[in-house]
């Protein structure tokens, strides 16, 4: 499991900072089917990474060895009632330009793990038709 995110200071923390919920929980029901452990390379970001799991979503330079860019941390799900509103979460900002990469992430991991979940679906099993025999009444 990638843990760097923990260990690198930080340009900047922001404390409650809200996640829409519809990337929320796709990475829930993501992490739900496929592993622990998602990472994915969103078109777009030529050299970084996006590493899903579940306490933290880490954006993260290649190039720079998996240097984290920016991530997003600490998420306020438990207790959580309504599956329609945003979560809080921390998010950390590891680099000056951070804030410029990080809607066009969710965006770009949205299209990624639709795909990747549609994928792992089991296929469709044909079902089977039983006849119904009325009882008699009699």
């Amino acid at each position: 499991m990638y843990s760097r995110h923990t260990e690198i200071p930080t340009l900047d923390v922001r404390p409650g900072w809200l996640v829409e919920a519809r990337y929320f929980n796709q990475v829930r029901r993501a992490l739900a089917r496929l592993g622990p452990e998602i990472r994915l390379s969103p078109s777009g970001l030529k050299q970084l990474d996006l590493i899903l799991q579940r306490d933290a979503w880490i954006v993260v330079d290649r190039v720079l060895n998996d240097m984290p860019v920016v991530a997003w941390t600490a998420f306020h799900s438990r207790g959580r009632r309504s599956l329609h509103r945003p979560v809080a979460c921390e998010l950390l900002l590891f680099h000056a330009m951070a804030s410029m990469v990080m809607n066009r992430t969710l965006s770009a991991m949205e299209a990624e793990l639709s795909a990747a979940i549609a994928e792992a679906a089991p296929p469709p099993s044909l079902g089977k038709v039983l006849p119904f025999h009325p009882r008699s009444c009699a």
